[in-house]
């Protein structure tokens, strides 16, 4: 199921509370950048973000589960990004705040 325009522009506003994000839609799905860097997808209309082994365990510790890109594209290896709980999406200011982390975990991996 491709991402909703709807819930695309919803992740979009509630983030740009905090962050000047953009999105660039591919394969059925759509990316999440903000200052030059790749934090998060949007896939079947459930937001994902960039994790590592510091911070996967909040996401694990709400019951969230990993991107599995193998949906998108068999035989793709995991990413590093999990599901954001329902309740986060829905709250500007603790969105940031994860969204924030996941930044800095994009901009960590990229160096």
């Amino acid at each position: 199921m491709p991402v909703s325009a709807g819930f695309l522009q919803h992740v979009v506003d509630q983030l740009s509370a905090s962050l000047p994000v953009t999105s660039r839609r591919m394969f059925g799905g759509a990316r999440l950048y903000a200052h030059g860097l790749f934090f998060g997808l949007i896939h079947d209309d459930v937001l994902y973000l960039k994790v590592n082994e510091a911070t996967r365990g909040r996401y694990e510790a709400a019951g969230q589960r990993a991107f599995d890109p193998s949906v998108v594209k068999p035989g793709t290896k995991p990413m590093g990004y999990f599901s954001v709980p329902e309740e986060v999406v829905e709250d500007p200011e603790v969105l940031g705040q994860w969204a924030e982390e996941a930044l800095a975990v994009a901009g960590a991996a990229k160096r």
